[in-house]
């Protein structure tokens, strides 16, 4: 990782500075996706069984979750159990307390409009699984579903060498779910997608994965009568932006918490302390080597970045234009960056924020989107598992007095048949 000056490279270097890693949307890759989801719809579980096995190794399954995260409790840490436990009431109460309101307002008089809050009947949630199940997202996912009303949660998650792995099944307990299915990847969205055996079709599909999910989503998510889905959400990424006061090895700690997730992953620091960006540097090349996931995490920082800017008003604008998932703020005042940052997933504001307290247990959701889709997509929230449906009464005196302006309005957009609706309600 060489520091790039900003205020040396031109404009173009820049956008290239703030490239994603290109294997994440590569064509094969999408051609490989739409290949899967095509067999998936057109020869439902056969088809998933086929694919799951040439990829899992195994077909899908049913998971009842009672018995193994009974085990967990058992088997686990008690203090990870307690941990996992307090990770789920502060979701659940930070949840519960964001579900909108409904409103009504009076627009003239005898005229009501009412925006009327409404929980999704059915969900689907991908959960990342495979070598690191990662619990965390379930319950980043599950309990702002059930905060919203949602009745149906349907889980997939791939399988580990044991089936469910004990972590996710104690997680599923936490967010009442009985059953978890064990199969991932895009064949997993595929089934949600369309439906697949007993796996039903969900009307919107949630959850982050890596760039076969990802792309998976974007693809159903397009299709005609396709389900809606949460947001892009792929392989992790993470800015930092540092001043002169931060640690150069708490900073470097931050970085490699996300490089270690996917060599897909990204990580930048950009800072308007050149001695700082030096010694993260160091900082990082000392801790990344005794990480159990080395390899992994520094195929990661082959696509990271260590931008010097000339000062921390530079360094948001280069944030804005990057829109990062992930935002640490390891400066002495964040408040002023804080107002200044418009494109970001998550902020982590002070040197004490740690972004790893959002991916486990501060009560906001850790699905956050990726590739720049922060700069119009929101993360997880209890919203995304509502709709908003609008109401409109109407008292008889209102509808005459309606009447007629907006016939006038309908024959300006030349809609007569709109336009005699209205009057129709003049007699009324």
């Amino acid at each position: 990782m060489t520091p790039l000056v900003w205020s040396d490279i031109a404009a173009a270097e820049q956008a290239a500075a703030l490239a994603r890693p290109p294997a994440r949307r590569s064509p094969a890759l999408v051609a490989g996706v739409a290949a899967i989801l095509e067999e998936v719809r057109s020869d439902g579980w056969d088809a998933l069984c086929r694919i799951a096995e040439r990829i899992d190794g195994k077909a899908p399954e049913a998971v009842a979750v009672a018995p193994l995260a009974a085990a967990a409790r058992s088997s686990l840490p008690a203090e990870s159990v307690a941990a996992m436990e307090l990770a789920a009431r502060n979701i659940r109460s930070f949840h519960e307390a964001s579900r909108p309101s409904d409103t009504r307002v009076e627009t003239m008089p005898g005229l009501t409009v009412e925006k009327a809050w409404r929980p999704l009947d059915r969900v689907g949630l991908y959960v990342p699984g495979g070598a690191t199940p990662l619990f965390s997202s379930l319950l980043m996912q599950a309990l702002p579903a059930r905060a919203a009303g949602v009745d149906e949660i349907v889980v997939v998650t791939p399988p580990s060498p044991a089936g469910l792995d004990p972590a996710i099944a104690l997680a599923a307990e936490l967010c009442g779910i009985d059953t978890v299915w064990t199969v991932g990847g895009a064949q997993a969205i595929a089934a949600l997608a369309f439906g697949a055996g007993d796996i039903p079709a969900c009307p919107k599909i949630c959850g982050p994965g890596n760039a076969w999910v990802a792309e998976a989503k974007v693809q159903v998510g397009a299709m005609a009568g396709g389900p809606a889905i949460d947001m892009p959400a792929g392989p992790s990424e993470l800015m930092v932006i540092a001043d002169a006061t931060a640690s150069p090895a708490t900073v470097a700690a931050d970085l490699l918490s996300q490089a270690e997730h996917d060599s897909s992953a990204q990580v930048l620091l950009v800072t308007d302390s050149p001695a700082i960006a030096a010694k993260v540097i160091d900082e990082v090349e000392r801790q990344v080597a005794d990480l159990p996931r080395v390899d992994l995490a520094r195929r990661s920082l082959d696509h990271g970045r260590v931008i010097v800017a000339d000062n921390l008003a530079t360094a948001a604008a280069i944030a804005n234009a990057y829109a990062p998932e992930h935002l640490c703020l390891a400066v002495a005042d964040p408040e002023p960056l804080v107002r200044a940052i418009s494109n970001a997933g998550a902020i982590f504001a002070g040197h004490a924020a740690a972004e790893s307290f959002g991916d486990y247990l501060a009560g906001s959701s850790h699905v956050l989107p990726t590739d720049g889709a922060a700069r119009a997509w929101s993360g997880i929230t209890v919203h995304s598992f509502m709709k908003a449906i609008s109401i409109q009464r109407v008292s008889p005196e209102a509808g005459r007095a309606l009447a007629a302006p907006a016939a006038a309005l309908a024959r300006l957009e030349a809609l007569e048949a709109h336009a005699r609706a209205a009057e129709a309600r003049a007699a009324a």
